[in-house]
């Protein structure tokens, strides 16, 4: 009996799955850590200033990570060696809505360097954390979707969502003889401070369960694809 139950514990124990969740301190990147803790999961959050809603999970939190700075991610890279991954969860990103009018080029340019170059640079970085099995979520929009565009404007907001969409696909071919696979994710109309707490979207729980379900399909034969948290293939 006590053998059994050793066994039992020890097969627990060692099925838990580790996620780093960037960007992870409010919103979506919270309650990600939130379900994931819930269901037993490992969580490590990193961001760059915690919240008392973050520290309140009892997850391990990284503070101080900028996912632009390269100083920054060297020294998560030091803290996290010999960590294994199974799930990196590429969630930090910035939003600004620049129209026409007053296009900012500096704007797009910033864009550019959180929402698209930088999760490219990290995953490059983290690539010893990974392993055969472990998978690549990649946080991007349907305002990333050439086809989908139909209001126009948020120039430096979709292409550099665009321009992380064709990141996660890129990745999802060089990684697959690795055993890695990656998802394109995008989260639906979800009331945060990033959207304005709009009333038509829906809330954080109900998006992070559909991305989770997303996340946990993921296999190396769909990997690459850009899908809604409702499980929608979204065309490019």
């Amino acid at each position: 009996m006590t053998l059994n139950l050793s066994y039992t514990l020890q097969s627990c124990k060692s099925s838990l799955a580790t996620y780093l969740v960037t960007g992870s301190n409010r919103g979506i990147g919270l309650e990600y850590c939130r379900q994931l803790n819930q269901r037993g999961d490992q969580v490590i959050a990193t961001c760059r200033a915690s919240s008392s809603e973050l520290d309140a999970l009892g997850v391990r939190v990284e503070t101080g990570v900028e996912v632009s700075s390269g100083e920054s991610v060297l020294s998560l890279m030091k803290k996290l060696e010999g960590v294994h991954i199974d799930v990196l969860i590429q969630n930090a990103g910035i939003a600004e809505f620049n129209s026409l009018s007053n296009l900012d080029p500096e704007s797009v340019i910033r864009q550019f360097e959180v929402n698209a170059l930088s999760p490219l640079c990290f995953t490059k970085a983290f690539l010893r954390n990974l392993g055969k099995g472990s998978k690549v979520a990649l946080m991007t929009s349907r305002m990333g979707s050439i086809d989908d565009n139909t209001s126009g404007g948020s120039y430096g907001y979709r292409m550099s969502k665009v321009a992380l969409c064709m990141v996660g696909k890129s990745l999802s071919i060089d990684l697959k003889p690795n055993g890695i696979s990656v998802a394109i994710l995008h989260p639906g109309l979800v009331s945060t401070r990033m959207t304005g707490f709009t009333q038509n979207g829906i809330t954080p729980k109900q998006s992070v369960n559909g991305l989770l379900a997303r996340i946990d399909s993921l296999t190396l034969e769909n990997s690459g694809t850009f899908w809604h948290s409702n499980g929608e293939t979204l065309p490019w």
